[in-house]
């Protein structure tokens, strides 16, 4: 007959070691809790504004709003343009954390917004300096306009760069080029649009918002001259631009 033992068998454990639980992406520092996802919270310090950076972009963002609402020309006309100074601020306040831009990008918003709002105090038409290079130089018209559309084509160059490189499978060469060149060229024909619209829409302040100060190829001028600024800022920016998105993208490894 067969003899059962009734000893319990010992309990054979596994060698097989347990997969590592994965990271939440909700990194909990001692002075609270952030949102990072994969960044490295101390290193996005490093290559973000510093505090006393951002109290100053902050002080003259806000100081030449406050000079510009002091009795500007018009206000309909100063809250039109002053309008996009404050839409890109609230985006930056937004995405601030979660796609921090290089310094180079926050600064050149913060030129655009100076010369929006200085703008919007004087309209673009009646600029003093401007009057006064008109009046020195025995100029047509005051070109202070034209200053802006360079901008709007120099400054959201280096902005829409800056997005595709660290958001699409576009690297640096010709075809990034190339569509850099295509964004600008689309922001300066729809704010073209923009401006047709509310002309149409405001009537009386139709010639303070257009400031085409009677020159008949003034949409197509300020086209151009955006293209030139687009232009001209991957040219002269390119290369420092590259070494600050570097910078970046090293910190989110």
């Amino acid at each position: 007959c067969t003899i059962l033992s009734t000893r319990p068998r010992a309990r054979t454990t596994s060698t097989r070691s347990e997969p590592p639980a994965p990271q939440p992406s909700w990194e909990v520092a001692a002075r609270g809790t952030r949102y990072l996802g994969n960044r490295n919270p101390r290193k996005s310090a490093d290559i973000g504004f510093s505090k006393k950076q951002i109290i100053l972009w902050l002080t003259i963002f806000f100081g030449i709003l406050l000079w510009s609402a002091i009795e500007p020309k018009d206000y309909f006309i100063w809250f039109l343009e002053v309008a996009p100074a404050l839409l890109a601020l609230m985006i930056l306040a937004v995405t601030a954390n979660r796609f921090p831009l290089t310094r180079l990008s926050y600064w050149l918003i913060l030129i655009h917004a100076v010369i929006l709002m200085i703008g919007a105090h004087y309209t673009y038409a009646e600029v003093p300096l401007f009057n006064w290079i008109r009046d020195t130089f025995g100029l047509s018209r005051n070109h202070y306009d034209k200053v802006g559309h360079f901008a709007q084509g120099f400054i959201p160059a280096i902005i829409s760069r800056e997005i595709l490189i660290r958001t699409s499978p576009l690297k640096q060469g010709k075809w990034l080029f190339f569509m850099v060149v295509c964004v600008c060229l689309a922001i300066s024909a729809f704010y073209e649009l923009i401006e047709w619209w509310v002309a149409v829409a405001s009537g009386t302040a139709a010639d303070a918002f257009l400031g085409t100060q009677g020159y008949v190829w003034d949409t197509q001028s300020d086209m151009a001259l955006a293209l030139l600024g687009s232009l001209s800022a991957l040219l002269i920016l390119g290369t420092y631009h590259d070494r600050q998105i570097a910078q970046i993208e090293k910190a989110e490894e």
